[in-house]
């Protein structure tokens, strides 16, 4: 197969694997991998995973190489905070939840990093459109639960303050009610507590 068609073929994918390769060519030589590195026709995201090298890259499209490159996954933490405006700095790591196992891949594009939870907290994310393909995020409300679920140090006013988190538009745009069902739903004494904090802290 030469490159053009296999970039036809592929047009489609903003990442692909070799499993999307298998489909379009059950005996497709491997090698051709390498050499179109080589010439700089592809880019190796991880081992397996690959991008075409001219895709334009902005931060939906590495939201859906995050997904596509560790399975299940969907972007949250401190990624989804700056996404929603929740937090001033801007983010350098593409962070996600993962029913796997914690991992963090440093590739030509970004670095993503992905954080473990127990699959009965694998939820609260929802699919966003980006031209024929979609990408998982969490939720407003899910975002800021993974975070304190996952940084326990966040425990007091300092913290809060240091975190410079923007209350005004959290309080504007998150449902409240559905922030506490899914509070439940992590079943966790600590976590209860500090997202009382939290809550008494930027409704002050």
């Amino acid at each position: 197969m030469q490159f053009i068609e296999f970039k036809q073929q592929l047009s489609n994918f903003v990442a692909f694997d070799l499993t999307d390769i298998r489909k379009i060519q059950a005996d497709f030589d491997l090698r051709r991998l390498s050499e179109w590195q080589d010439k700089g026709y592809i880019k190796m995201i991880r081992k397996g995973y690959y991008i075409f090298s001219d895709l334009e890259i902005n931060e939906q499209v590495l939201f859906l190489i995050a997904n596509k490159i560790y399975e299940p996954s969907y972007v949250s933490c401190e990624m989804a905070l700056s996404f929603y405006g929740l937090i001033p700095e801007g983010v350098y790591s593409i962070t996600s939840i993962t029913t796997k196992n914690t991992i963090k891949f440093s590739t030509p594009i970004a670095e993503f990093s992905y954080r473990k939870v127990k699959p009965e907290l694998f939820f609260g994310y929802k699919l966003l459109k980006i031209e024929n393909q979609q990408y998982k995020i969490a939720e407003i409300e899910k975002t800021v639960l993974d975070y304190l679920y996952l940084n326990p140090q966040m425990q007091n006013d300092a913290n809060f303050s240091e975190w410079r988190f923007n209350a005004q538009d959290f309080l504007a745009k998150a449902d409240l009610a559905k922030f506490n069902d899914y509070l439940k739903v992590f079943s966790n004494k600590q976590l209860n507590k500090r997202v009382e904090k939290f809550l008494n802290f930027i409704k002050q």
